[in-house]
């Protein structure tokens, strides 16, 4: 079976290439977690983080937004002391102001999901350039507005992948058996 030249035969990244990777997301449970994995991501590989993930999932409470958003000098001590996620402050604390501004941003516009797909009209981005992008006008946009929020992390690399991540972008290269 032919996927996308990036995926390697770890079968891990396998998994997540056939049954999540660029499958549209809308529900604002899955939306954090992806986002919240993505922002710890950046500088790393994407792999380094699936390995990880059910580290990130026990240490930040099942991917919970409004308890991750109080999160007090306590937790943050713990999650730098548990050797299962990336353990750097600056992303910690990030994680946490980013939690804050995400229930805000779900006030301001009924959902995070309304907030992500309203940039798309609801529609979904077929990409067909074989070259692997990491940026996109639209990613500039995005992380443009995030970062004016406040949110850190955010960088239009993080959400460029994020968007591909979360199916707003399916970027499915043409030998790829998920290619649309």
């Amino acid at each position: 079976m032919d996927r996308c030249s990036w995926v390697s035969d770890d079968p891990l990244y396998q998994e997540y290439h056939d049954h999540e990777w660029g499958k549209p997301v809308y529900d604002d449970q899955k939306l954090y977690e992806m986002f919240l994995l993505e922002t710890f991501q950046a500088g790393l590989s994407w792999i380094t983080i699936l390995h990880k993930r059910e580290a990130f999932k026990e240490a930040f409470d099942d991917f919970d937004v409004f308890r991750i958003a109080h999160y007090d000098e306590k937790k943050v001590n713990e999650l730098m002391n548990n050797a299962g996620i990336i353990r750097n402050s600056r992303k910690i604390k990030a994680a946490i102001k980013n939690a804050q501004i995400f229930i805000e941003i779900q006030k301001e516009f009924g959902s995070f999901s309304n907030y992500l797909w309203s940039y798309t009209n609801h529609k979904i981005i077929y990409l067909e350039d074989e070259k692997l992008a990491t940026t996109s006008p639209l990613s500039d946009k995005i992380s443009k507005d995030l970062k004016k929020r406040g949110m850190s992390f955010v960088g239009s690399i993080t959400i460029y992948s994020y968007l591909e991540a979360i199916g707003i972008y399916n970027h499915h290269q043409r030998n790829c058996f998920l290619h649309p």
